[in-house]
């Protein structure tokens, strides 16, 4: 959709499915580190006014709901700091007004700032000033989620990701680099988008499947050269049509198993779908979901291997090397593979045949 140039929007379909997945996540990573970490953050670089035109909360509001109305809020003994980054004057006056009331439901200790500021020179100025007094970020959960792509310069994105317990959420626009990707003015944008020059390649590439998948390629490959050991990335389309990516990347794989589920959660929603990328024209959150993939991502992996234990089997599912979560490996795809002969266990490895507790070793066929 356009640049909005009023204080409040409509809220699209599309970005309702993006909340939910945001919601989905924060419900698993917030008692995951906000029970041993002494201060998470969770910082939203593009914060808006934190609601919509009818009435529907933004992604401040919701990040403050979840943490508010978290069953689990009671092993969170850190600070949680929410920061929210908006660089339009009147949406950061409406914001402020709307986090309020949020201010005495979250547990303490807790603490919301609205700061008015553009996303790319606040972080730096941030990152400054924690290289001077020689610490690193806590442990963050950074949302990009901008109208466009400007100001999201892959040379911050590089200095968060170089702090261990940071994770970044960024819509990634495709269609608007489609579209101006031949635009002098639109050079430098996409020059900092991807933090280097190698975008250029893709403008010539005419077959418009082929093309999209270089940018997604050059994307994912730069953001794992600035620190990330797993990149998930999911599609958003209306119907036929692309609206728009979704890359998470985290040093940890526990971190892309739980993106995941949370998206698998949402998809599909009312006219939208998220599709996988390892895994080609497959619709997540389908009732009776296809394990075929899933199914041959294994038998690719270990096939011909010794005894693997099922700890190695669910980290490699649920990294990115795989659309799946591990919430969806036993029932999914190892039942029907030992049904089927195509994996075997050891047996004194475990009570019960077709369960695949701790420990268990399996030998796929």
């Amino acid at each position: 959709m356009p640049v909005p140039t009023t204080i409040l929007w409509p809220l699209e379909p599309h970005s309702k499915a993006k909340h939910l997945v945001l919601r989905n996540y924060l419900d698993a990573w917030l008692p995951i580190l906000g029970s041993w970490s002494g201060r998470i953050l969770f910082i939203d670089g593009f914060a808006g006014p934190g609601e919509y035109k009818g009435g529907e909360e933004g992604s401040p509001l919701i990040a403050l709901r979840a943490f508010a109305e978290h069953k689990a809020k009671h092993v969170i003994k850190g600070e949680v700091r929410f920061i929210f980054i908006e660089s339009d004057h009147a949406r950061v006056e409406h914001l402020r007004q709307a986090v309020t009331p949020w201010r005495q439901r979250l547990p303490a200790p807790s603490v919301v700032e609205v700061i008015e500021g553009k996303f790319d020179e606040t972080i730096t100025a941030t990152l400054n000033t924690l290289d001077a007094q020689a610490k690193q970020l806590a442990p963050a959960f950074v949302m990009i989620d901008p109208f466009g792509v400007s100001g999201t310069p892959m040379a911050v994105v590089r200095r968060i990701l170089k702090n261990p317990k940071a994770e970044i959420y960024a819509s990634f626009m495709y269609e608007a680099i489609n579209r101006f990707k031949t635009t002098p003015e639109f050079e430098g944008h996409l020059t900092n988008l991807f933090g280097c020059e190698a975008w250029r390649a893709g403008i010539d590439i005419g077959e418009p499947a082929g093309r999209r998948s270089f940018f997604y390629d050059l994307y994912e490959q730069q953001l794992r050269n600035a620190g990330a050991q797993h990149v998930v990335h999911f599609d958003l389309y209306a119907g036929h049509r692309l609206v728009y990516a979704i890359f998470f990347a985290t040093k940890n794989w526990v971190g892309a198993d739980r993106m995941k589920q949370a998206i698998w959660k949402v998809a599909p929603f009312g006219d939208f779908a998220f599709h996988g990328t390892r895994s080609a024209q497959l619709t997540l959150g389908l009732s009776g979901a296809n394990y075929e993939p899933l199914k041959k991502a294994l038998r690719d992996e270990f096939r011909g291997k010794p005894w693997v234990r099922i700890e190695s089997v669910l980290e490699f599912v649920g990294s990115d090397k795989t659309d799946y979560h591990t919430g969806q490996v036993r029932k999914g795809a190892l039942v029907p593979m030992e049904v089927a002969g195509e994996v075997a266990a050891d047996e004194t490895t475990r009570k019960r045949k077709r369960t695949y507790p701790e420990g268990t070793k399996l030998r796929f066929n």
